[in-house]
């Protein structure tokens, strides 16, 4: 049970405004009632639009699942539903609008990504700060965050290339993004990140109505264990179309490797590889006491912006069992993988010698750091300002202890030399990573 002394934060005035605002407009008729039914949803995205070709029908399976969860679980409030209405209207047309793209370019889907650099690690063990230092490196491709929002280009797009229009996708994520942090201006210090900073894929795996995301904002299990039971090829398959969407908006060189990141890639690593057959891989890894306190927060501070009744020793379980998972699947799918196309890189290495730490992980992609090294200088100079403070959490806010967490990850941090809070690095024995 939750100590009732140590509570986690609530959420802001503003989303209770806003909550009562849209339950007034729907009374007087001025807002329409949410409906988070597929038929519904899918019409109105194909209305407007004016196409109906959403591609791979196979994502409208994850999408009953998700449908039905929000309906007998999630427990939305007006803000929540109705934010949830645009949701999935975004991505339905996004959809559509992808679609277009491959039957109006049909190059688009030739474009090759040759051996991706996929940072793989479990929520908050450092994979952003990998992510953007290698982002710095312009002999990489990676995604911006509004294109992790909107990866699809409007129609008139072709206008933007040549120079007679400007893209509107930055000024929406802008807009987004200031809604977002008067929602819960904590997410700045959680997740720090601006329209045009590098950011992860995992809005191409939501596309397929897939992915972690949705378990983080709404109180889903159901959907989330459904998730669990079935392979990600088909989610996977259509992110590395959309990201040939993407490199072609940036008219990128087909040359330049991708850096990919996200949490997700921890329970979906087959069909990661299976997509990516010659994806080369940096494991990262933290302290799971940190963890899963931190991404029970990130969790909560979400969930409690979409519903009144967020349990944070709910929350607590949930990503207890989701971190858990996450390292069980990565350690059964790295049995396959050549040594050679792996590296493992410590939180704490990174805090204390960043430098040193990009250096092995440069001398594992056989490349000079050299050229690098101002940008992501730079960067870090960058990520200090944009942090205005820290992210302040704990387990006993979800009802979690030490030994809850180390009874299931203790084995983890043992196998792989992660340091533990409080832990004499003798307490246990330990054997040392290698390049691997």
């Amino acid at each position: 049970m939750t100590n009732p002394t140590i509570r986690p934060p609530r959420r802001t005035p503003f989303i209770d405004l806003l909550d009562l605002a849209i339950r007034a407009g729907r009374r007087v008729g001025a807002v329409a009632p949410a409906r988070l039914e597929k038929a519904h949803l899918l019409e109105r995205a194909a209305e407007a639009t004016g196409l109906d070709d959403f591609g791979d029908p196979w994502f409208e399976r994850p999408m009953d699942v998700l449908l039905d969860a929000i309906a007998d679980e999630a427990r939305l409030n007006a803000a929540g539903d109705f934010s949830a209405m645009q949701q999935f209207h975004h991505v339905l047309r996004d959809r559509l609008l992808a679609q277009m793209w491959f039957k109006r370019h049909p190059e688009i889907l030739a474009r090759a990504m040759p051996r991706p650099v996929v940072i793989v690690g479990p929520m908050r063990s450092g994979t952003t700060r990998m992510h953007r230092l290698l982002a710095s490196d312009r002999r990489f491709s990676h995604m911006r965050s509004f294109e992790t929002i909107s990866p699809v280009p409007r129609p008139d797009f072709e206008e933007v290339l040549e120079g007679r229009r400007e893209d509107f996708r930055p000024v929406l994520a802008r807009r987004i993004m200031q809604v977002a942090r008067l929602a819960n201006p904590r997410t700045l210090s959680i997740h720090p990140t601006g329209p045009c900073e590098p950011e992860e894929e995992l809005g191409l795996l939501v596309a397929s109505m897939w992915g972690m995301k949705h378990e983080a904002q709404w109180h889903v299990p159901g959907y989330g264990r459904w998730c669990e039971g079935e392979s990600a090829v088909p989610a996977y398959r259509h992110m590395a179309d959309l990201l040939r969407l993407v490199g072609w908006s940036q008219q990128a060189s087909t040359l330049r490797p991708w850096i990919l990141k996200t949490p997700q890639h921890m329970l979906d690593l087959p069909a990661l590889l299976e997509v990516f057959p010659d994806a080369r891989l940096i494991f990262t890894h933290r302290d799971p006491l940190k963890v899963v306190g931190s991404a029970a927060s990130l969790a909560w501070n979400q969930t409690i912006i979409y519903s009144d009744h967020a349990d944070p020793a709910g929350i607590g379980r949930e990503w207890l069992h989701k971190t858990s998972l996450q390292v069980e699947r990565m350690r059964a799918a790295r049995a396959s993988i050549p040594a050679g196309r792996m590296i493992d890189v410590q939180y704490e290495d990174m805090e204390r010698d960043w430098r040193g730490t990009m250096e092995r992980v440069y001398r594992f992609l056989g490349l000079d750091i050299a050229p690098a090294m101002p940008r992501m200088e730079d960067y870090m100079r960058r990520a200090g300002a944009l942090k205005r403070r820290p992210h302040a959490y704990s387990l006993e806010e979800f009802g979690l202890t030490a030994g809850d967490v180390l009874d299931r990850l203790g084995d983890y941090a043992r196998a792989f030399d992660v340091p533990i809070e409080g832990e004499a690095p003798d307490e246990a024995p330990r054997r040392r990573l290698r390049v691997s």
